[in-house]
C-alpha cells in the first residue's frame, strides 16, 4: 500500500467513525468539555446501554473519545482538543441547515435560543458570547485577526492584569480561530480561549444551565467583562 492509499484509508476509517448518527450525537455532547458517563450517553442518545456501549468502543478504538473506569462507572471525555476543533468544524458545516428546522416544542426552542445565546464549544466560550469577546478583545487591539488568530502584546499583558494565568501544553496554539455554527464567524479558542472560559465558569462570570452546552453570564459577570473589555450588558443577554 502507498502512502497516499494509507492516508485515503486512514480518511475513511475516519469519517466512518463519525458518520453514524448514535455516534454523532454523543460527540457533539462531549463539546461541553466534561466527561460523561455510558449511561448519560445512552440516555442522550435516546438507545440502549448495551448498544452504546459498542459505539463507545468503535470511538475509543479509534482515538476520538478517551475513557477512564471509577468502580461501575465508565466516564469518557473527547480525546483532546483537536478532536474536538473536528466535531465543531463539521458541525459548523451543517447547522444551517439545522437552523433552518422550526423547533417542535416550546422547550427545544429554549434551548436552542440558550445555545445561541452563549454555550461552552469544549473548553472555550461560543455563541454570541463569545463573539463579543472576540471583538472586544480585536477592538482593544489584545487580538489580532489579519494573519490568523493572534494575541498581541498587549493581549498578553491583558492576561496577566485580569488574573487568567495562561499555559501553552504540546502543541496547542496559544490562539486559534473556531468557526461558530451559529453566528458564521470565529470565535476566540486556543490556550486562551480555554484559559478564559475556564476564569469565566471559576469566577461566577458564567454559569451553565440546562443539559448541555448553554452557559448564561451573571450579573457578576456582566460587570466585569463591561470593566475588562468594555462590553455591553445588552449583548450578553
Amino acid at each position: 500500500m502507498t502512502e497516499r492509499d494509507a492516508e485515503a484509508s486512514g480518511l475513511a476509517r475516519l469519517a466512518g467513525l463519525i458518520a453514524d448518527e448514535t455516534r454523532a450525537a454523543c460527540l457533539l455532547a462531549l463539546l461541553d468539555g466534561r466527561a460523561w458517563t455510558a449511561g448519560e450517553l445512552a440516555r442522550h442518545a435516546g438507545v440502549a446501554a448495551s448498544t452504546l456501549s459498542e459505539h463507545l468502543g468503535k470511538l475509543v478504538a479509534g482515538g476520538l473519545l478517551a475513557e477512564e473506569r471509577q468502580g461501575r462507572h465508565r466516564y469518557v471525555r473527547l480525546a483532546d482538543d483537536r478532536v474536538a476543533q473536528l466535531v465543531e468544524d463539521l458541525a459548523a458545516q451543517v447547522a444551517p441547515e439545522a437552523a433552518a428546522r422550526r423547533p417542535r416544542t416550546l422547550r427545544a426552542s429554549s434551548a436552542g435560543s440558550a445555545m445561541a445565546r452563549g454555550r461552552t464549544c469544549y473548553d472555550h466560550l461560543a455563541g454570541r458570547l463569545g463573539i463579543a469577546v472576540t471583538d472586544a478583545l480585536t477592538g482593544r487591539g489584545l487580538l489580532r485577526q489579519d494573519t490568523g488568530f493572534a494575541l498581541t502584546d498587549a493581549g498578553l499583558g491583558w492576561f496577566e492584569a485580569a488574573g487568567i494565568p495562561l499555559r501553552p501544553t504540546g502543541r496547542r496554539p496559544l490562539a486559534r480561530a473556531c468557526l461558530d455554527w451559529t453566528e458564521r464567524r470565529p470565535h476566540l479558542a486556543g490556550v486562551a480561549g480555554a484559559a478564559l472560559c475556564r476564569h469565566a465558569l471559576d469566577t461566577g462570570w458564567c454559569v451553565r444551565i440546562g443539559s448541555e452546552r448553554a452557559v448564561k453570564v451573571t450579573p457578576t459577570g456582566e460587570r466585569a467583562l463591561s470593566e475588562l473589555l468594555g462590553i455591553r450588558a445588552a449583548a450578553l443577554r
